[in-house]
């Protein structure tokens, strides 16, 4: 099984570990693809207002972000399970993981990254800028991952959770795999009707990706997760369409 995670625009600084190393990070077929987008944003940190710019950004924070790119290279580590802050990772609380669940999510979680493509939270990363929907001169991002990620991820055995956003899911469709299932959030108004979640639906998938890797279970079909689901406290259902449906 592996839970697909959006990553967060917001990232914790520092790091005890060493420098990025581009060949410990799994997924290592994308190595090449790597190296290709770190140099480019780089490059386009040495221009601070051109930086700002690709990646829409108001000038004060920007100029933290200009610097976090400009050293990527040079910018002390740490996994990504930490690195990442935001709705998703507040919810999932890395910190007060246990050991053993830490272990599971490092094998059976995954973080899409913009610079990086699919990275395992177990990865070490530096902080940087980059979005789904930011411009990289020369290297268009979508064009860039969609198919390298794709090919990746159709390679990974068992049950494959997608809890990305829709910007991400375009940097490396899965549609097409085998066994994968897309996530929705929905909360059930008083007349009984869905209403699909925008903002808070990233809680509710930090919530369940830590309720997983909590229970340790290496689901193999969704029928196990379903059935595991209710004595987890989760209303989790299968679309007709193949898709999950969390109501919260």
């Amino acid at each position: 099984m592996l839970v697909l995670l959006p990553p967060s625009e917001t990232k914790r600084d520092g790091g005890a570990l060493d420098r990025l190393d581009l060949s410990s990070l799994s997924f290592a077929g994308l190595k090449t693809r790597r190296a290709e987008l770190v140099r480019a944003v780089r490059l386009l940190a040495r221009d601070a207002d051109a930086t700002i710019a690709a990646l829409k950004l108001g000038r004060t924070l920007g100029a933290v972000e200009v610097e976090r790119n400009r050293r990527l290279t040079l910018s002390p580590t740490m996994p990504a399970l930490d690195r990442y802050t935001g709705v998703v990772f507040d919810a999932l609380s890395a910190e007060s993981l246990p050991v053993a669940a830490r272990q599971f999510a490092g094998a059976h979680v995954a973080v899409h990254s913009a610079l990086f493509g699919p990275i395992r939270v177990g990865d070490s990363i530096p902080a940087y800028r980059l979005s789904h929907d930011s411009r990289v001169p020369g290297l268009p991002l979508k064009k860039h991952w969609a198919a390298a990620a794709s090919a990746v991820l159709a390679r990974e055995p068992g049950l494959l959770l997608d809890f990305r956003s829709e910007g991400y899911v375009a940097l490396g469709p899965v549609d097409a795999r085998p066994n994968t299932h897309f996530l929705r959030v929905f909360s059930v108004g008083t007349d009984g009707k869905r209403r699909a979640l925008n903002h808070f639906n990233k809680k509710a998938k930090g919530e369940l990706t830590r309720a997983l890797v909590l229970a340790g279970v290496d689901f193999a079909s969704v029928d196990e997760l379903l059935a595991w689901a209710p004595g987890a406290g989760f209303d989790l259902r299968l679309t007709p369409d193949g898709d999950l449906a969390l109501m919260v």
